[in-house]
């Protein structure tokens, strides 16, 4: 049964987020987006009071906490910047638990510790230039060598990928075989043929690190193979699924956000001689924006039990990841039409919420491919093949 009552722990941990969010995260926000600075002395924050790797063992390094609690976590970074929130999910959701999940004993107790300790960053290198949804028709190449494999090939729209030290890389095999020949691998980026460049001009997400990835020829030993050859698809969707859940919890931290933000300026700023709170039109978009964020959090809530219970929730995170993520672009746009002209510029918080939100309905599967993904549950009939 889902209880929709936090645990006095899951309370405590809620109001440090929050606390964290304000004091850390909010304050920097803005100069970080103007400045498309990657604020690495806030990631070492966020790695202090253990919010990277937190669903990880704490044999490992993390804290071992359920995914309801790492959703408040996530909801909490996600309102106070979402390019912080990126970090979190990355590191956690897409690389942590990937390595937790299919690693090696000695890969988990090599990577582990210092990705939860903030010491290292990783990366998840699965989208190229010419393979976005179709995670199965990858272009990079992995041949055995006698050591162990040689991977060639180029990634695009990687997050942190200019200051990770491992990569977590996605290759084909096999091209006959299409994804029952991916392989993932655990590339450290300072090996010889590794080499980055950043991405700039984005719509969103400006203070947080996007990279293109070159694999020219890139040596890795067998002990660098994450799972077995042809596990690397199913590696890729199990990561996937985690990732879109934690994408889904920041969401609803910019649906409260916008909705803190609303209330606070409506309530202060006055037309015709009384608050633009009192107008009904601008109560109506308030109260919409807070029907969606109960709804995207509930849905959210769904997904952490159903993780928490170790049931199958594919279908359920991409519910919540769809809802979420669409309601986020939703209501940062109706905060900016209750802002006014203020909300087109960057002293409210809300220009950048609709900004960042936007990203998100495209990553880690595309609202479309996360209705394909419902509709085949339902259907039982696969309607991207």
């Amino acid at each position: 049964m889902i209880s929709f009552e936090l645990t006095d722990e899951q309370r405590l941990v809620q109001q440090a987020a929050r606390e964290f969010a304000d004091r850390e995260i909010i304050p920097r926000a803005r100069a970080n987006d103007r400045n498309e600075h990657f604020d690495l002395e806030l990631v070492a924050k966020l790695a202090k009071v253990g919010f990277l790797g937190s669903i990880v063992s704490e044999k490992y390094g993390g804290r071992g906490i359920d995914y309801r609690t790492y959703a408040l976590i996530v909801e909490e970074v996600g309102r106070g910047d979402s390019s912080a929130r990126t970090v979190v999910s990355v590191q956690t959701s897409l690389v942590c638990s990937s390595i937790e999940r299919w690693g090696s004993e000695d890969q988990k107790r090599e990577w582990l510790p210092r990705l939860c300790s903030g010491e290292a960053l990783g990366c998840f290198a699965l989208t190229e230039p010419g393979s976005g949804s179709d995670a199965a028709k990858l272009a990079t190449r992995a041949t055995p060598t006698e050591s162990g494999w040689r991977i060639n090939g180029q990634k695009q729209w990687i997050s942190m990928g200019n200051y990770a030290k491992v990569a977590l890389v996605f290759a084909q095999t096999d091209p006959s075989l299409r994804h029952r020949g991916l392989a993932a691998f655990l590339v450290p980026t300072d090996s010889e043929g590794f080499s980055s460049t950043s991405v700039h001009g984005k719509l969103g997400l400006r203070a947080s690190d996007t990279a293109e990835l070159f694999l020219d020829g890139v040596d890795v030993p067998d002990s660098a193979q994450l799972g077995e050859v042809g596990e690397g698809f199913k590696i890729a969707m199990s990561a996937l699924d985690s990732g879109r859940f934690s994408v889904a919890a920041g969401c609803v931290g910019i649906c409260q956000g916008c909705v803190d933000a609303s209330v606070a300026y409506s309530t202060e700023r006055e037309q015709f001689d009384r608050p633009l709170a009192s107008f009904q039109l601008v109560q109506e978009m308030i109260a919409d924006m807070v029907v969606e964020t109960h709804a995207a959090r509930a849905l959210v809530w769904r997904a952490a039990w159903l993780k928490d219970m170790d049931r199958p929730n594919t279908t359920e995170t991409s519910v919540a990841k769809l809802f979420a993520t669409e309601a986020s672009v939703r209501s940062a746009n109706s905060a900016i039409q209750v802002h006014g002209g203020a909300g087109y510029v960057d002293e409210y918080p809300v220009e950048r919420y609709l900004r960042d939100a936007r990203v998100t309905t495209l990553y880690e599967g595309t609202s479309q491919i996360q209705k394909l993904i419902i509709g085949r549950a339902v259907t039982g009939v696969n309607a991207m093949t």
